[in-house]
């Protein structure tokens, strides 16, 4: 039953992300994002990795695309905007084409190569604390930092006055 769970979620997840990618309205796209997020979480639900699926809903689903929301929401856009950037994108689409072979060409030819010897451990919550709040603490800080910056250049690229500010 959860590989049937698994593979249903799997490929609602497939047409979910290629609408998000599609659609010309970039909130129906964070819709389909969050309906992404979702189906990817019930693949780690069905495979076991529940803590994994609560993650990726908390943080992503919940966190990262509300901010994206908020981003969208705070950069003005006019019709015409939008058509120039459509006609701009037009030819664009065989390097994100590339791109994406790259990505996903390691999995499909990773299926027919030899099997690893190692069995999968469950890791607990209380290992995945240790690592963020230890090791890799810098590295979530820093994430973080990179995340503030994008709202301060959002923030100043979607403000209504362009006229330079006196004494700058």
């Amino acid at each position: 039953m959860s590989l049937v769970l698994v593979l249903y979620a799997g490929a609602f997840a497939l047409v979910s992300a290629g609408l998000a990618v599609t659609r010309p309205n970039a909130v129906h796209a964070l819709l389909y994002l969050v309906v992404t997020l979702l189906a990817l979480a019930v693949c780690f639900f069905a495979l076991g990795a529940a803590f994994a699926a609560v993650l990726l809903i908390m943080i992503y689903a919940g966190a990262i695309v509300v901010l994206f929301v908020f981003v969208v929401m705070t950069l003005p856009t006019s019709p015409q905007a939008s058509a120039r950037e459509r006609l701009a994108l037009r030819g664009a689409w065989p390097v994100p084409l590339a791109m994406s072979v790259l990505v996903i060409a390691p999995f499909l030819f990773g299926q027919f190569g030899i099997a690893a010897n190692t069995a999968a451990a469950p890791v607990s919550a209380q290992q995945v604390g240790r690592l963020l709040f230890g090791p890799w603490a810098v590295a979530i800080e820093l994430a973080s930092l990179l995340l503030l910056a994008g709202l301060i250049g959002v923030r100043h690229i979607g403000r209504s006055d362009r006229s330079p500010r006196s004494g700058s």
